[in-house]
């Protein structure tokens, strides 16, 4: 395997690294509040990143999704890209692309997903879909949803249809999340029997990419304050105990890296991925979680300032340490699968 970016990978992620760093400030992160930065939404999509990950690849959404984890963006990137233009790209029909793909890649469409499986959602024997998804990330955002159904079908839902019902919800993360009501909704299918398995493989290799952004955004946070306060005429970043723990979590968070670019290579070469997926989801949730608390604890009694940036960091590793699933279930579905495999 060779990680190594491609030059039109190197390329995005550069620009993506410059459009983040400028406009992801503390001071317009703290103007947001919990909604989308729309005007930083607008440049990366003038840039043309969304778009680019058709070309890039999940590779390159990984390196895209780690700066904007750098900086804890708040914009709709990865789940739009992930259940809007990959799924649709991934797995839709020849009409659904052409018709689909196009606001998805400029913008002008925002894709979240109702996943995983295993809520009320149902498609109705005389059509439509019912059920409540109570918990569904930049859904405030959203003009559509991809709907993972109780029996993993997939249906692309337009949040301003009839029948349609988004209640705005407070995550621990400021995620513009919201709960999903549908009674009766139209939605489109999406995919066959294999659609749901590979989505969520694809959503969990995003996510840990996004998760090894905010871990190494914390981490730095913590080196270049260890590295100026001085306790005792010395730096804090002089004694052994701070330096052991801030290797530690440099150490956790190029483990989520590197298994979140083992599963995103594996998937641009249409190898299988499932235990690579399951094994970058294990160490972004649970090395993730790690990583945060050891940042903030480092920074001492600033650490507890909830208005400090690195809090913004403690927040999202914490949201992103159980979104898809936490450490113990995919822990467990990923000893199901290795079971499964060795029986065959």
């Amino acid at each position: 395997m060779d990680f190594t970016p491609t030059e039109e990978q190197t390329a995005a992620q550069g620009l993506a690294a410059r459009i983040f760093g400028d406009l992801s400030t503390h001071d317009r992160l703290v103007a947001a509040g919990t909604g989308t930065d729309a005007g930083l939404w607008k440049e990366l999509c003038a840039a043309g990143l969304p778009g680019a990950v058709e070309e890039i690849g999940l590779l390159g959404l990984v390196l895209l999704l780690e700066e904007q984890g750098r900086t804890t963006a708040q914009v709709p990137f990865a789940s739009s890209c992930v259940y809007g233009l990959l799924a649709v790209a991934g797995h839709g029909t020849d009409e659904q692309r052409e018709r689909l793909l196009p606001p998805f890649r400029d913008g002008t469409a925002v894709a979240a997903g109702a996943f995983p499986a295993g809520g009320s959602v149902r498609a109705r024997p005389e059509g439509g879909l019912s059920g409540t998804v109570p918990l569904v990330p930049w859904l405030r955002e959203a003009t559509h949803v991809l709907v993972a159904a109780a029996d993993r079908s997939l249906w692309i839902v337009r949040t301003a249809d009839a029948g349609v019902l988004t209640e705005p919800v407070e995550t621990t993360a400021p995620w513009s999340a919201g709960r999903l009501v549908l009674d009766g909704a139209p939605g489109e299918r999406l995919g066959g029997a294999r659609a749901y398995e590979e989505v969520l493989a694809t959503a969990r290799t995003a996510f840990a990419g996004l998760q090894a952004g905010v871990c190494a955004g914390s981490v730095a946070r913590a080196v270049e304050h260890t590295g100026t306060r001085e306790q005792f005429g010395r730096p804090l970043s002089t004694k052994q105990g701070v330096l052991l723990r801030a290797a530690d979590a440099h150490m956790d968070t190029e483990a989520i890296r590197v298994t979140a670019y083992e599963a995103a290579w594996l998937h641009d070469r249409s190898l299988p991925r499932a235990a690579q997926a399951l094994t970058a989801a294990w160490w972004a949730s649970e090395a993730g979680k790690r990583v945060v608390h050891a940042a903030q604890h480092l920074h001492g009694g600033t650490g507890a300032d909830l208005d400090h940036p690195v809090h913004r960091h403690f927040l999202w590793g914490r949201q992103l340490d159980a979104y898809l699933g936490c450490g113990s279930e995919v822990l467990q579905e990923l000893g199901g699968l290795l079971v499964e495999e060795g029986s065959r």
